[in-house]
């Protein structure tokens, strides 16, 4: 038996900047896309590559985890589920279509903030793409059933289920759950709660449509061989009728502030003891993200990192380190090699974390606030640092 620690250790997370109007040319010397909006509401960005004859679709819902009321955890994923099963005008699987055109690509996800959904198709094929998206977007309703809410509810427990018995799974929800306070939106984890998802009702599911698929709390991106004025014809007729949906409030910024350093420890049937260290940081739409996802990667990403260096190559204390950012979490993430005591390896993060950590940590955050908006930003700025290190 080993166990998991978890240190939270309190930090002035840095202000978070409000949103502010993009450089143009700026984001276009990146990648460069043009964009227009639906008199319904519905956000269209297209990026012209004609260097092959495919089109990749994605369609954004501003909807994720963190709308989810109590009782309901687990129900933005639910949904993501009953979404391929068919809607009004095509009542049957909604991948085999895409698979009879040579589709390379489909599939869909939930997050905390957002749920998304993807086909890569044949140039060809992007009308039937672009069919099947706005018709489960404007008319889902009339083909969700109580069996199939059933055959789904069963697919995302098991999922659960998969999860759950993995090494470490309990880590993210713990971490989530010491530095987000029980009412903030990221307390919770993505998939929810077993009582949660047996009591998800039909009910459930109108209201969850009626409330955030309308199309103006929706995102169209088309980036390949299709042209503006194609995906302007195109979008018009196929997504011109879809209802815009009423108008959606939600949180926008809440960074939450440990006043004091907490320690928790955990049992559990794992090969190696992982210590974790946790910080409230800026979100994604703060000022200090570059800086962040830069120190990320200087710390742990790549053979030639500081944290890869000094614990698996120098000291041979780690098998592997690992750093990302992303729009919450950005972690870092270490697995001890046999024979080695945590003791020997805790402090040494810590101290490399310092060397990295920019003045955006010694300022204070902004409290909460609240947002009616229409076309909100799409991700709640709330985010949190996380050296971990797994030990024997």
């Amino acid at each position: 038996m080993k166990t998991m620690m978890l240190v939270l250790f309190a930090s002035a997370a840095a202000m978070l900047s409000s949103p502010a109007a993009a450089n143009p040319s700026d984001e276009q010397a990146l990648l460069p896309y043009e964009q227009f909006t639906l008199p319904n509401g519905l956000r269209v960005v297209v990026h012209e590559d004609h260097s092959a004859p495919k089109v990749a679709v994605t369609v954004w819902y501003h909807v994720g985890s963190m709308n989810e009321p109590a009782g309901q955890t687990g129900f933005a994923h639910l949904f993501e589920h009953l979404m391929f099963n068919g809607s009004e005008n095509h009542d049957d699987e909604y991948m085999p279509p895409l698979q009879e055109i040579g589709a390379s690509a489909v599939n869909g996800a939930t997050t905390l903030d957002q749920t998304y959904y993807y086909a890569v198709v044949p140039t060809g094929g992007l009308e039937r793409v672009l069919w099947l998206e706005s018709d489960r977007m404007g008319y889902l309703l009339g083909a969700v059933t109580q069996e199939k809410l059933d055959e789904q509810r069963g697919v995302v427990q098991n999922e659960k289920r998969t999860r759950d018995n993995q090494p470490y799974s309990m880590m993210p929800e713990l971490r989530a759950e010491a530095i987000f306070p029980s009412d903030h939106p990221y307390h919770h984890p993505i998939i929810g709660s077993m009582e949660d998802l047996d009591a998800a009702s039909l009910e459930d599911v109108h209201g969850w449509f009626h409330q955030y698929y309308g199309a103006s709390n929706a995102v169209v991106a088309l980036a390949g061989d299709v042209t503006v004025e194609q995906a302007r014809e195109l979008m018009t007729r196929y997504f011109g009728s879809v209802p815009p949906g009423p108008p959606i409030g939600r949180m926008t910024e809440w960074t939450p502030l440990l006043e004091r350093v907490r320690t928790e420890v955990v049992a559990d049937n794992v090969p190696q003891t992982a210590i974790s260290w946790s910080w409230p940081v800026p979100g994604n739409d703060a000022e200090d993200r570059q800086a962040l996802r830069m120190a990320s990667s200087v710390l742990g990403r790549g053979r030639l990192s500081r944290l890869n260096q000094a614990l698996v190559i120098d000291r041979q204390l780690a098998n592997s380190v690992s750093a990302n950012y992303e729009a919450r979490p950005s972690r870092v993430c270490s697995t001890s090699r046999s024979g080695c005591s945590p003791a020997s390896i805790r402090p040494r993060p810590k101290r490399r974390c310092r060397r990295c950590w920019t003045s955006s940590s010694r300022r204070a955050p902004r409290p909460r606030s609240w947002s009616g908006s229409r076309s909100p930003p799409m991700a709640t700025r709330s985010a949190c640092w996380n050296p971990s290190i797994c030990a024997p």
